[in-house]
């Protein structure tokens, strides 16, 4: 319902802050990697947000990043992890980090993360460990960053994962199918071809 807010600063006490949008605010929730880019008091800032709607409460948080946002929505997906432990989890390691950690199948590192138990972690490496590419590179969801348009390639993959691919295979499709100078729509289509073979 409510994807991105932008707005001026007018309180940060970790994890909350205010956004006045318009005359509104809004009280998010971030992870501590989103509040150490944060702007001072005052500043405009744009977050991307994800709202969690309850019986008792709608609440909303906020992301510096498109990368973020995607591992905090793969991370409450996993049972057992809430909105908390999601935050927790993004607030002690970077995208990069956990992704890693992931591959390595580490559960002694995430399990140093405050309200991370063996057992939590070890269903983490699990559920999450098809998500993340092997090798170097991050394969979360694809999406754009938050600043600047998306090139045609990070849209194609963004709807790709719209449309229940996972990320490893988005990459594979679309690093076999990308020229430059492809449209979006190329991209995509030629990438659905590869799928369905």
């Amino acid at each position: 319902m409510i994807g991105r807010l932008s707005g001026k600063l007018i309180a940060k006490q970790p994890p909350l802050l205010l956004l006045d949008v318009g005359g509104v605010g809004y009280e998010l929730e971030a992870p501590m990697s989103t509040f150490y880019k944060l702007p001072p008091l005052g500043e405009q800032v744009t977050l991307l947000t994800h709202l969690t709607i309850r019986e008792d409460a709608h609440l909303l948080f906020g992301f510096g990043s498109a990368v973020e946002k995607s591992l905090f929505r793969e991370l409450i997906k996993v049972s057992g992890v809430g909105p908390k432990l999601a935050l927790a989890l993004l607030s002690g390691t970077s995208v990069d980090d956990f992704w890693a950690t992931v591959r390595a199948g580490d559960v002694v590192r995430l399990t140093k993360i405050p309200g991370v138990g063996k057992k939590t972690a070890e269903r983490l490496i699990v559920e999450m460990r098809d998500k993340a590419g092997a090798g170097g590179e991050v394969v979360s969801l694809p999406g754009a960053p938050a600043s600047g348009p998306a090139s045609p390639l990070q849209e194609a993959r963004t709807a790709l994962a719209a449309l229940g691919y996972k990320p490893v295979e988005i990459q594979r499709f679309t690093e076999a199918v990308h020229k430059d100078g492809m449209s979006t729509e190329q991209i995509i289509q030629e990438a659905l071809r590869r799928a369905v073979r």
